[in-house]
């Protein structure tokens, strides 16, 4: 009898020792069957079936992959209903006065944007002379020609968003508003650098006589001796 029992004992030693190999055998196979589909599913979120911007497609019959707009669309945040603020024109040509009232804290920005996009070209009072063009850069127009002191104050606008010869445009660098700050401050410079005593109100005209600043806005740190005087002018612009 244990002669009989002998012989299962070791057969079943020897399966049990096979089985390990079994087992690894069945993940093999198990993996081999799940690793296209995972790769699958992974390759389709990286190479999806989608059109390329700007590339061409046979389903449209212009070519495009890429649709024109609804009519009407905008982009949230960009609906320009005013055509003055955004194009420094009007239907009769280019604007005459800022979109929007002038104030103080208007040109007081206007200088602070000035100086910091405008001036390494213009220099600070508008001359042409910028750092810049001290370096070799295309000198620009003075601001103080008889040209542009009679041009509208949309003009300069309009050149700030579009750029004009090497002066590029700086509608990305500068929302509207400040580009009309700056219009606004240019005329002030123009008007600064050619007022006569008599723009200054009286009571301004003593510290004007004696050196002394004249205010502590834009308008009294715009150089020249018609500073003061060129704040209140520029509304009328």
């Amino acid at each position: 009898m244990s002669a009989a029992i002998v012989p299962r004992a070791e057969h079943r030693h020897r399966t049990a020792a096979g089985r390990p190999w079994q087992a690894i055998g069945i993940v093999a196979v198990a993996l081999a069957v799940l690793f296209p589909v995972v790769s699958g599913c992974r390759n389709d979120m990286h190479d999806q079936p989608k059109y390329k911007p700007l590339a061409a497609s046979s389903l449209f019959k212009d070519g495009r992959a890429a649709r024109p707009l609804v009519p009407g669309t905008v982009a949230r945040g960009h609906l320009d209903e005013d055509a003055a603020l955004v194009t420094g024109r009007t239907d009769a040509g280019y604007a005459d006065t800022l979109p929007f009232p002038l104030t103080a804290k208007v040109l007081e920005r206007g200088r602070e944007r000035f100086n910091i996009y405008c001036s390494p070209c213009h220099d600070r009072v508008g001359g042409g002379g910028g750092m810049i063009v001290q370096r070799g850069y295309k000198r620009p127009s003075s601001f103080h020609v008889e040209r542009l002191r009679g041009i509208p104050v949309g003009y300069f606008f309009e050149v700030a968003t579009h750029g004009f010869g090497a002066m590029p445009s700086y509608a990305t660098q500068v929302p509207a508003r400040d580009r009309w700050a700056i219009a606004a401050y240019i005329r002030a410079l123009q008007l600064s650098q050619h007022a006569a005593l008599t723009d200054v109100p009286a009571g301004e005209r003593g510290s004007l006589e004696t050196g002394a600043p004249a205010g502590g806005g834009a308008a009294g740190r715009a150089h020249g001796a018609g500073a003061p005087g060129a704040a209140r002018g520029a509304p009328h612009e």
